[in-house]
């Protein structure tokens, strides 16, 4: 691997941001140790040019996942990936490091990390089930005694926010693609449906904050939901005691955008809204007592997530990338729009870097379907290559995720070594729509294959990609799609390489977290009741099909695929002769999240690319091929 693809897998970011009350001081996660860990540091003033210095907060061996600062400051909470695996745990430790304890979780019980409480300095706490048919429990975690005071009991719950004076909670539950979200009055143990339900879609974030001047609710909840909508927009919710049939009244919407994300200040009066605009993200901000909005210029970069706003509004901390910078953290000042850097990543040489373009085409039955398109450079003219050559589709996850013009390593190396890349959003994934997120849901799923298939024929109807050198590559959900696409529809792709993805649904079902089986069902279909139909579309029925050369990559240690899904490919694939390699991540569950770990599969991945597509003779395989 040159000097150039090393620098770019080593690249390390900054995410995932949480401030003090104050906000003055920011606690965020960086890799740029090797693994992700928590760091705290001043926040500059706006338009300052020298950056603070970060301190590490280093209290255990584990790969961290979030960080949240609590209410008094006087604590940080953060969710840890239990050996690097799946389950995780939940730490407290002070912000200087010390008192370090966990307070849930162990290697055999998964703990998520949810909010803090408004005031005082209590944290919550859900433990999902273990066993099949167990509910999830929250609680309200003491991090000074370590005591756990039961707060809800549901199937799939998660508790997004309680309110200042903890008599409500504001939870989802609900099954993929079919949530719905409650608010809970503890006081009289009832809860109450911020959206109708049940209804499929899918509720992002929501919180409760004072209702406008005017109002005579206590509260409002705030969501970006799609459920009962056509896309994800903000909705508010009165949370009246006194009379739980107010209606819910949606504020913003966007025909062509997703609201993604938001945050708002402590009184209720400001709002932070991130739309994803198929895959770049625009910010806005609302002002609830006046009902104006006013969009925030000059984000810089393509991708902002992580969006926190202060508690009296008057800054952001977000993290921001785009193809050419890895995660950083930048601030936003909401009075003059003023953008000031927070932290610093490593320099890259732009003129090196592929900015990809966003490609529009049509699926064998009309659906439209998008994607980046990375094109393949030539060294020496620092140039895209002309003529069709060598290219991969890469899948991403989910398949609820979304392919979007963050910073990809992988797709940096692969057309630096001459591969053109091309990521396309096949139905199933999000910021397009509810009716496209659920497209592929149960019976759909055949025309998520087709989607693969019509991208192959896509690169191929532009001129990039030569039809015998086409790679299907993708990871977890995209690693599926990928063995499904070698064992469907062979002679379509000339290498594959599937990164933690599911080989069989019934030994995926019977294997993964019950909590990840349980959620699991609405999205592929039912382990007993759709036994049949699940065994015709896993790939594994299918190994005898699978001819080209197959790179199967699987993190030790993941428990969400859990690793026999590769084992079994593998083992099939030997046992007929196939040409099949297997790499398997020590230390890693289901997200690779050591930097060791990312060399070593985009060294491996790019090699095995490199020696698998080389030129053979085009046989117009792509050009007439139509859906089966």
């Amino acid at each position: 691997m040159s000097a150039f693809v090393d620098s770019l897998v080593g690249a390390w970011g900054s995410w995932g941001p949480s401030m003090t009350p104050d906000a003055q001081r920011v606690a965020f996660l960086s890799d740029r140790g090797g693994s992700p860990e928590v760091w705290v540091q001043d926040v500059p003033a706006p338009g300052a040019v020298e950056l603070p210095e970060a301190r590490r907060v280093s209290f255990c061996d584990d790969p961290v996942i979030s960080v949240s600062w609590s209410a008094d400051s006087a604590w940080l909470a953060c969710a840890v990936a239990t050996d690097g695996g799946v389950r995780s745990q939940v730490w407290v430790v002070r912000p200087d490091g010390t008192d370090a304890r966990r307070i849930s979780g162990d290697p055999a019980v998964h703990a998520e990390l949810g909010p803090w409480t408004r005031s005082g300095h209590r944290v919550v706490v859900s433990i999902p089930a273990s066993e099949p048919g167990e509910p999830t429990r929250a609680y309200l975690a003491d991090p000074v005694t370590g005591s756990l005071e039961l707060l809800a009991v549901g199937s799939l719950i998660h508790v997004l926010d309680v309110s200042a004076g903890e008599r409500m909670l504001v939870m989802r539950d609900g099954q993929r693609g079919h949530e719905f979200c409650v608010v809970v009055d503890l006081a009289s143990d009832e809860d109450h449906p911020v959206m109708p339900h049940p209804a499929r879609g899918a509720t992002e974030v929501a919180f409760i904050r004072p209702s406008p001047p005017g109002e005579s609710a206590p509260a409002v909840v705030y969501a970006a939901t799609e459920v009962g909508l056509p896309r994800r927009q903000l909705i508010a919710y009165p949370v009246d005691p006194a009379d739980w049939s107010r209606p819910t009244v949606v504020l913003a919407e966007r025909a062509d955008a997703e609201l993604e994300a938001l945050d708002a200040d402590d009184a209720g009066r400001l709002l932070l809204l991130v739309w994803n605009v198929a895959g770049r993200s625009e910010l806005e901000l609302y002002d609830t007592h006046s009902g104006h909005f006013e969009p925030v210029p000059g984000l810089p970069g393509a991708v902002a997530t992580n969006p926190v706003l202060s508690r009296d509004g008057s800054s952001v901390l977000l993290s921001v990338e785009g193809p050419q910078r890895p995660r950083e953290l930048w601030r936003l000042d909401t009075a003059g729009f003023a953008w000031t850097r927070v932290t610093a990543v490593p320099e890259l040489p732009p003129e090196r870097l592929v900015v990809p373009t966003f490609e529009r085409f049509t699926s064998f039955d009309g659906l439209e379907i998008t994607g980046w398109l990375y094109r393949a450079a030539d060294e020496a003219a620092n140039d895209a290559l002309a003529g069709p050559g060598a290219a991969m589709l890469h899948l991403h996850g989910g398949p609820e995720s979304q392919e979007r013009p963050t910073f990809s390593a992988q797709h940096q190396a692969a057309a630096a070594a001459g591969i053109t890349v091309f990521a396309p959003n096949v139905r199933g994934s999000s910021g397009f729509g509810r009716e496209f997120g659920h497209a592929d849901d149960v019976r759909g799923r055949q025309g998520a294959f087709d989607d693969v298939t019509a991208s192959a024929r896509f690169l191929v109807e532009i001129g990039v990609a030569d039809p015998n050198r086409i790679a299907v590559t993708g990871r977890s959900y995209g690693g599926y799609l990928t063995l499904a696409a070698l064992a469907f529809t062979p002679g379509v792709f000339a290498a594959g390489v599937d990164i933690c993805g599911m080989s069989h649904l019934l030994h995926f079902y019977e294997e993964t977290e019950p909590w990840i089986a349980a959620a699991a069902v609405t999205k592929y279909g039912h382990p007993v009741d759709d036994e049949a139909f699940l065994r015709s579309i896993s790939p594994l029925e299918e190994a005898a099909r699978i001819a080209v050369p197959l790179l199967v990559v699987h993190g030790e240690l993941d428990t969400n695929v859990p690793i026999g899904e590769a084992h079994r490919i593998v083992a099939a694939l030997q046992e007929l002769g196939r040409p099949v390699s297997y790499l398997e991540l020590a230390g890693e569950g289901h997200e690779y999240r050591r930097a060791a770990s990312r060399v070593l599969l985009i060294d491996t991945l790019v090699d095995f690319l490199t020696a698998s597509l080389t030129p053979t003779k085009n046989k117009e395989i792509l050009a007439t091929l139509r859906p089966s």
